[in-house]
C-alpha cells in the first residue's frame, strides 16, 4: 500500500489585516476580562494562535514524505521561485505561493492509498480542506474519513492515546519517549514560526517541516511494528 506522511506549517495573517467586524469578533472575549492588563494578557493569546485557524492563518509550508521510497518534497513559501536538494538528496525543497503548495500538493497525493500524520485529523487535515476551498480548490482525496479506521488515514497521535482514551503528548514528548531525535531541538520550534516567517526565514522554516516528517515516519514505524495489528 503505497504510503504518504504530511505536515503542514502555517502562520497567522496580521491582525490589522483583519476587518472592524471580524476584529472586534475575535477580542469579544478579551474585551469581558475585568482589568486592562487581563484584557491585554487575553489579546495577545488571540493575536498568538491565529495561526491554528484556516480562517486566521495560512500555510506557508506543506511537507510529503513517502514511506516506501524514504524521500520527501517540501513545498514552502517565499520571496521567489526556487528548488534545491537537502545535503544527503532525501528531500526535495520547491518554492511558490499558497494557492500553488496546495495544487501542487493535490497533484503528488492523489496516487497514494494511505496516509500518515501526527494530529493531521484534529489540525493538518481540515485546515487543507478549508484553505483549498477558500482558494476554490477542489480536493483530490478525502483526508477525513471514518475516525476509526485507519487504514486511509493514520493519525499517530489518536492511535497512541487509543482514540483519547489516556492523555496525549506533542510530538516532541513521544519522540523522546521513542528514543527518536525531536525535530524541536535547536531555534525552531512551531512556537515560533510566525516570527520567522516574518523575518523571511523561509528555508528554516522548510528544513524544520522536513525534521517533523523524519520524526513522524520514524515514530510511524514504531506504531506499525509493535502497536499496529491489522493486516
Amino acid at each position: 500500500m503505497k504510503t504518504l506522511i504530511f505536515d503542514i506549517e502555517t502562520v497567522g495573517y496580521q491582525f490589522e489585516s483583519f476587518d472592524e467586524f471580524q476584529r472586534e469578533y475575535l477580542m469579544r472575549f478579551a474585551e469581558m476580562e475585568e482589568t486592562e492588563e487581563k484584557k491585554q494578557i487575553k489579546k495577545d493569546e488571540v493575536i498568538r494562535y491565529l495561526n491554528l485557524s484556516a480562517l486566521t492563518a495560512q500555510i506557508v509550508a506543506i511537507g510529503l514524505y513517502d514511506v516506501e521510497r524514504e524521500k520527501g518534497l517540501i513545498l514552502f513559501q517565499s520571496e521567489g521561485n526556487e528548488e534545491f536538494k537537502s545535503d544527503d538528496e532525501h528531500f526535495t525543497f520547491r518554492s511558490g505561493d499558497e494557492k500553488s503548495l496546495i495544487e501542487s500538493f493535490w497533484q503528488t497525493i492523489d496516487k497514494y492509498e494511505r496516509f500518515v500524520t501526527f494530529n493531521g485529523r484534529g489540525f493538518d487535515a481540515p485546515f487543507l480542506h478549508l484553505r483549498s476551498a477558500i482558494m476554490k480548490i477542489k480536493p483530490a482525496k478525502n483526508l477525513l474519513p471514518y475516525r476509526y479506521d485507519s487504514k486511509v488515514h493514520c493519525d499517530l497521535l489518536e492511535q497512541f492515546t487509543f482514540y483519547g482514551l489516556v492523555r496525549k503528548y506533542n510530538l516532541d514528548f513521544y519522540c523522546k519517549a521513542f528514543g527518536i531525535e525531536s525535530p524541536k531541538r535547536g531555534e525552531v520550534t512551531g512556537h515560533n514560526i510566525n516570527e520567522m516567517f516574518a523575518e523571511k526565514k523561509f528555508k528554516d522554516i522548510a528544513e524544520y517541516c522536513a525534521k517533523d516528517l523524519i520524526a513522524t515516519y520514524q515514530l510511524f514505524l514504531i506504531f506499525k511494528n509493535y502497536l499496529e495489528f491489522q493486516k
